[in-house]
C-alpha cells in the first residue's frame, strides 16, 4: 500500500448551511483594520483640548478589530442563514410575510421620496402630499368609508387611534359607555387596545361555525357598550355570514362597528366593509398592500371612518385647494396627534404603487386567487389532520393537530419543527386559541400550483411520520444550524451581548 493510499482521510466537514457563524469579535485580530484614512489637511490637536479628560473613556471600548473582508464574509454568512420570502413559501402568508413586488421597492426608494425631509414647507413636498391624498380616496373607495388618517405607526396602533374617536365621539354627544365587546376568536391587540383607551373588555363566544354568536352578542350589548371590534374573515378565516344582521344589532344599541382589517386581504375588491354596516376600520397598509414586516416592522395602520367620525380623525389631515395640497390642523374636535409628523411615509408609497399597479381587477383577483389557494391546500389536507370548522374558507384556514397529540403523542410544535427539514417556514401555530393545537395556513394570492403541492406533500408526509416513526418529527428539526431549543430558556435567559 503506497503512502498516498495509507495516509488518513480528513474529518468531514460540516455543510456549509450547519457550520457554526462565529461572532464578528471572534473574526478579527489585534490590529486589524477595516478602513483606511487619507493623511490630516488641518493641524493635529492634543487629543485633551479637543475632548475634555471627564468626557472621555477611561478605558477603550470592546470593539472587533476586522478587515473589510472579515465583515464582508460575516455578514454574508448571516445572511445566508436567513429564510426570506425571496427564497421560499411561507405558510402564514400576509399575516406576516406575503410576496411584494419589486416595484413598490423601486418607487419608494426614489431619491424624491427617500429623501425628504418631515420639516419641508408645503410648497416643496406637493407631490408626496398628492400622493397622500390619492392614496387616502383610493383607500376610501375600497373599504366604502369616508376619509383616511394615516398617523398610525402599525394596527394595533390604529386600533388605538379609532378607540379614542369613537371615545371622543360619544362624549361630545354627551354617552358615557365604557364597554368594548370582542369576540373569543379576536387578535390578543384587540382587547389590549380597548384597555389602553380606558375601556372595559367583555368577550363573547364564537358559535360552532365559527361564527360570533349572535344571540350572546345581543345579550353583551347594553347601553354602556361603545364598540363591538371584529375581524371578518376571522382569524379562522370564516367570513361572518350574519355580518348585517351583526351591524343591525351594534346599531341598535347606539354603539359603532369596528373591523379589525388585518384580514382584508381575503376581500379586497369583493366587498367593502362601509356596506357591511361598520363604522371604522384600521388597514394594515403593511400586509394587504405589501411591504417587508417581518420580524416587526415598519408597519402603517392606516384608519378608515365614516363620516360622523370625520370630525374626530388626528391632524393634520390633507386637504386639497385647487391644484394645491395642504396640511390642515384646524379642526377642533379632533384627538390629536397620535404620532410624529405624518406616517411611516415610505410604506404608503408602497401601499401607493400596488393600488396603482394592480388596478381594481387586479385588487380583486389577488383577494380571489388568494381564497382559492387557501381552499385548495385545504381540500388536500382535511383528511391528514383534524378540521375544526369544515366550512369554505376564505384566504386562510385553522387545521388541528389534537388526532396527532392524541393518538402519537406527536404536537403542532413537533409538527412545525419538522416542516422546518422539508424546507418551509412553519405556519403560524397554537393561535387562535380557541383551537387545539392550532395550525394556521395561509399561502396568499402569488404562490403557484407546484410550491402548494410541495407544502401539501410536506404536510402529508409529516403525518404519516407522527403514526409511524413518532420519535422522528418530536426529535425535529436535523437539517438546521440550530436544532431544537430550550424555549424557556432562550425566552428568560437570552444571550445577547459577546463578552471576552
Amino acid at each position: 500500500m503506497s503512502a498516498r493510499t495509507r495516509a488518513a482521510k480528513p474529518p468531514a466537514a460540516p455543510p456549509l448551511s450547519k457550520r457554526p457563524v462565529p461572532v464578528i469579535f471572534e473574526r478579527g485580530a489585534p490590529g486589524r483594520v477595516g478602513y483606511s484614512l487619507p493623511p490630516s489637511d488641518v493641524p493635529e490637536a492634543p487629543l485633551d483640548e479637543i475632548i475634555p479628560t471627564a468626557h472621555r473613556r477611561a478605558r477603550p471600548a470592546a470593539l472587533p478589530e476586522v478587515s473589510e473582508l472579515d465583515i464582508v464574509r460575516h455578514y454574508t454568512a448571516l445572511g445566508r442563514r436567513n429564510y426570506s420570502i425571496d427564497e421560499g413559501f411561507y405558510p402564514l402568508g400576509s399575516c406576516t410575510m406575503k410576496y411584494n413586488p419589486k416595484i413598490n421597492e423601486d418607487v419608494a426608494r426614489q431619491a424624491g421620496f427617500a429623501r425628504l425631509h418631515p420639516y419641508q414647507p408645503e410648497e416643496l413636498v406637493q407631490g408626496a402630499l398628492q400622493v397622500l391624498w390619492e392614496l387616502e380616496h383610493d383607500l376610501a373607495e375600497i373599504s366604502g368609508m369616508d376619509r383616511v388618517t394615516f398617523q398610525p405607526a402599525a394596527g394595533a396602533h390604529g386600533e388605538l387611534t379609532a378607540l379614542l374617536m369613537i371615545s371622543k365621539y360619544f362624549e361630545d354627544r354627551g354617552e358615557h359607555r365604557t364597554t368594548v365587546v370582542v369576540p373569543d376568536s379576536a387578535h390578543g391587540t384587540n382587547p389590549a387596545s380597548a384597555a389602553i383607551a380606558g375601556f372595559e373588555v367583555v368577550e363573547v363566544k364564537s358559535d360552532r361555525r365559527g361564527n360570533i354568536d349572535l344571540e350572546a352578542l345581543k345579550t353583551a350589548l347594553t347601553p354602556q357598550v361603545a364598540v363591538l371590534m371584529l375581524t371578518n374573515p376571522n382569524t379562522l378565516g370564516l367570513f361572518e355570514e350574519q355580518i348585517l344582521e351583526v351591524a343591525r344589532a351594534v346599531h341598535n344599541v347606539g354603539a359603532q362597528l369596528y373591523l379589525d382589517g388585518a384580514n382584508f386581504n381575503a376581500i379586497l375588491g369583493v366587498t367593502r366593509p362601509g356596506d357591511q354596516g361598520f363604522d371604522v376600520m384600521h388597514f394594515n397598509l403593511h400586509k394587504t398592500f405589501t411591504t417587508p414586516h417581518g420580524g416587526g416592522g415598519p408597519g402603517a395602520g392606516a384608519v378608515g371612518v365614516r363620516s360622523h367620525l370625520v370630525p374626530y380623525l388626528p391632524v393634520p389631515t390633507i386637504e386639497r385647494d385647487g391644484q394645491r395640497f395642504t396640511f390642515d390642523y384646524a379642526r377642533p374636535k379632533s384627538i390629536g396627534k397620535i404620532r410624529a409628523f405624518y406616517g411611516n411615509f415610505g410604506n404608503l408609497v408602497r401601499a401607493y404603487t400596488y393600488i396603482r399597479s394592480m388596478g381594481p381587477d387586479g385588487l380583486r383577483q389577488a383577494a380571489e386567487t388568494a381564497v382559492l389557494n387557501a381552499n385548495y391546500v385545504l381540500s388536500r389536507l382535511r383528511d391528514h389532520y383534524d378540521l375544526p370548522y369544515d366550512r369554505v374558507c376564505k384566504h386562510e384556514f385553522v387545521l388541528s393537530g389534537r388526532r396527532q397529540r392524541d393518538a402519537h403523542h406527536v404536537t403542532t410544535k413537533d409538527i412545525a419543527k419538522r416542516l422546518l427539514d422539508y424546507g418551509f417556514h412553519s405556519p403560524t401555530i397554537y393561535f387562535p386559541l380557541i383551537v387545539e393545537e392550532a395550525i394556521m395556513i395561509e399561502p396568499t394570492e402569488t404562490e403557484s400550483i407546484q410550491t402548494l403541492d410541495q407544502f401539501i406533500d410536506a404536510m402529508t408526509a409529516i403525518a404519516g411520520e407522527a403514526e409511524t416513526n413518532p420519535d422522528l418529527v418530536r426529535g425535529a428539526p436535523y437539517e438546521t444550524p440550530v436544532t431544537r431549543l430550550d424555549d424557556v430558556a432562550a425566552a428568560r435567559k437570552p444571550v445577547l451581548r459577546w463578552r471576552p
